[in-house]
């Protein structure tokens, strides 16, 4: 996917980042961070796969199960000498642990007894996993290592940044699907389906990749509730609804969110979006290199509580490639206190929902910083889509149209 130089910079500045924080040996769990370092992204992180990256190795090595070894061979730009398997015996067994395997190779290579970081707070590392690495290497220092990878992966290169624009035509796509499904009659199901179609289908230049996260699709009083997903109920006539999705290509996301009402939306909801959008407008308006991330935020907050509305929860956060369940970078949050400052190439999405008890409102924008400003990674209008209610082209089997018969 990406060039050979690009892989050897982003290791090297990982090996930077580790001599800074006294680490030795870096135990890479998350599938994310493993991705950015060798290429490789089958869906094999559902048993335990580790990328050892020491600082006296030009290449990392690869650690996972026997049946997953040829798919690093033939995908990443590692050697075949530096994908080590582990029998199958090892995975979900009452008595042995894939860590104790691990174990066994560091002290085979002499880096059992170094400073190792682990990502003690990745998805994919579990309390198992460091306590076998600990019965086993009684004679190493751990170290919390869990956003090392993360914070190198906050500044996206020239070629990262055209992955993503590709990306967030997917995106541009899959909420175009949402907005022409969505219907009285019409099955929430149907609507994430549509969206789902559209993400991986891509355009006709280009395919789509799965999401990180599936459609959220909340409607009505449970718009406050905003990871909600869909159910097969069927949407009525007033109905109004949110809809957070992303579009990704090569593990790259670009998420947007839209609000979207059959029929004229309620007028409380116009009036929160009218609020979020000046919002939003008055926000791109300040974004530019040298603005910290929580400057960003203070000017969130200032906008809408000129209006009498607050929001408790960050404004956004980083974005670029990710693995299930999370399409968020865990680095920078545009909230209170984040003191990160902003560079060019940095991606973020600019997330300012704001949910009350029983109804609320997304209409969110995926951001790039620029030189002196900002790119918005999408085009779709932020007003409310209000859509005026069609009968549905079928009813329990028969189809609803009438034709005159002569």
């Amino acid at each position: 996917m990406f060039s050979l130089m690009e892989y050897r910079y982003r290791l090297n500045e990982t090996k930077k980042r580790m001599m800074d924080e006294g680490i030795d040996v870096l135990l890479v769990s998350n599938p994310s961070n493993m991705y950015y370092l060798s290429g490789y992204s089958a869906w094999s992180f559902y048993v335990h796969q580790l990328l050892v990256v020491t600082l006296d190795d030009p290449q990392p090595l690869w650690i996972g199960r026997e049946m997953d070894a040829s798919s690093v061979v033939k995908t990443t730009w590692l050697d075949e000498q530096q994908v080590i398997p582990y029998p199958d015996h090892y995975v979900q067994s009452e008595t042995r642990h894939p860590m104790d395997f691990v174990t066994n190779i560091l002290k085979e290579i002499g880096q059992g007894n170094r400073t190792i970081g682990v990502e003690m707070d990745a998805h994919y590392f579990t309390g198992l996993c460091y306590q076998r690495l600990q019965q086993g290497l009684t004679n190493g220092t751990f170290k919390n290592a869990t956003t090392l990878i993360n914070w190198v992966r906050l500044i996206k290169s020239d070629q990262e940044i055209q992955v993503m624009r590709k990306a967030a035509k997917i995106a541009e796509n899959a909420m175009k699907a949402a907005y022409d499904t969505v219907n009285v009659g019409v099955r929430e199901c149907d609507v994430a389906a549509a969206i789902s179609h559209a993400q991986i289908k891509g355009t006709a230049e280009f395919g789509g990749d799965y999401p990180s996260i599936v459609p959220m699709l909340p409607t009505g009083e449970n718009t406050s509730c905003p990871h909600l997903t869909w159910t097969d109920r069927t949407y009525q006539e007033g109905d109004y609804l949110t809809v957070e999705i992303a579009g990704c290509y090569k593990r790259y996301h670009v998420p947007i969110a839209r609000t979207v009402s059959l029929g004229v939306a309620p007028e409380h909801v116009k009036e929160l979006a009218k609020v979020v959008i000046e919002g939003i407008h008055e926000t791109l308006q300040m974004i530019r290199p040298g603005v910290a991330a929580e400057e960003v935020a203070a000017t969130w907050n200032q906008s809408i509580s000129k209006h009498g509305f607050e929001k408790n929860s960050r404004l956004g956060y980083s974005i670029g490639l990710s693995f299930p369940p999370d399409w968020g970078e865990h680095t920078v949050s545009l909230r209170q206190g984040d003191r990160t400052l902003l560079k060019p190439n940095m991606t973020f999405h600019l997330m300012p929902g704001i949910w009350y008890e029983d109804y609320g409102v997304e209409i969110t924008e995926s951001i790039r910083i620029t030189d002196d400003g900002v790119e918005l990674l999408t085009n779709v209008s932020r007003e409310i889509f209000e859509k005026p209610p069609s009968p549905p082209l079928w009813v329990d089997g028969n189809c609803a149209i009438k034709r005159d018969v002569d």
